[in-house]
């Protein structure tokens, strides 16, 4: 599915866009059962295990801005987690064995789906080595309008900056600090099918749909089988059923990679838009705040 150079790509940029990844039958499957689970999110009214719903959510309109875990809640979604082509191009990057973390699905829908800070995937959950990465499956046809996966390139070999409040884990960086050249962001597009996938330590975010089309981007995280969190394993079996492909092993690669811990934990935990909630600082403007003319 990718080729040397891509690899190389990958190595120096941090990112890649892969197109025709998915059939044309997988995307319209997905689409079917997500269009479900909003319309069972009618009868939710707060944030659960399944659903992470926008402040406007009501019974009249429901609005889901992800569903956690989506791989746990139904076999479409489970089926995507070893799609063979995306294996594929996993093993191309890292060798043989492969190991999945978690998935959530991540709904923009038309006009005003919610914005997600910039920050690394690092931030929240550092390793003992650095060859992970987030797949993102695009279930729609995606443009820089319909809020765009955004990264700035190169950004992978940097430090790992601050995703800190006051003191307490936050899941943002701090825009006003000029850490990176914000200016050089790069939005992933591509038809319905494709994938996005960066790099763990890539500085990444995604701005408010301001279209009249939904974008719906499906992550999974995965991760070498040799790196292994650092903030510890709470179910040892669990962790090694993750394994997808290749083989297992109990002794994990060290890297020398900067690494800075998500504690204190955020004050709001849950998903990554609660976690972001605490940063009191926004690069990007939610649907309220944007002209009417633009949403």
């Amino acid at each position: 599915m990718i080729s040397d150079r891509d690899v190389a790509l990958y190595r120096e940029q941090g990112y890649l866009v892969v197109r025709d990844v998915l059939s044309r039958d997988e995307v319209a499957e997905l689409r079917r059962v997500t269009e479900e689970f909003v319309e069972q999110a009618r009868s939710v009214t707060t944030h659960d295990d399944v659903y992470d719903l926008e402040d406007s959510h009501s019974a009249r309109e429901p609005r889901v801005r992800r569903i956690k875990t989506p791989h746990q809640w139904h076999p479409t979604y489970a089926r995507m987690v070893s799609h063979p082509n995306i294996l594929a191009i996993l093993q191309k990057l890292w060798g043989p064995s492969i190991r999945f973390d978690v998935s959530k699905l991540n709904l923009k829908a038309a006009g005003y789906g919610a914005p997600v800070e910039w920050h690394q995937d690092w931030a929240f959950y550092p390793h003992t080595n650095d060859d992970l990465a987030a797949i993102g499956i695009m279930m729609d046809d995606v443009d820089e309008e319909n809020g765009a996966l955004m990264v700035i390139p190169g950004s992978h070999k940097g430090p790992i900056l601050d995703h800190h409040a006051e003191g307490v884990f936050c899941g943002a960086m701090d825009p006003s600090k000029g850490e990176v050249d914000y200016g050089a962001a790069v939005p992933l597009t591509g038809p319905a099918g494709s994938i996005t996938i960066h790099h763990v330590r890539t500085v990444h975010g995604s701005a408010t749909n301001t279209s009249g089309r939904p974008r719906r981007l499906l992550l999974h995280q995965y991760r070498a089988a040799d790196a292994w969190p650092l903030m510890g394993v709470p179910d040892f079996q669990q962790y090694r059923s993750l394994l997808l492909c290749g083989e297992d092993t109990l002794e994990p690669r060290m890297a020398l990679v900067p690494v800075r811990l998500p504690l204190p934990p955020a004050a709001h935990q849950g998903s990554i838009y609660e976690n972001q909630r605490a940063a009191g600082r926004r690069f990007f403007k939610t649907a309220d705040e944007l002209e009417p003319a633009a949403v």
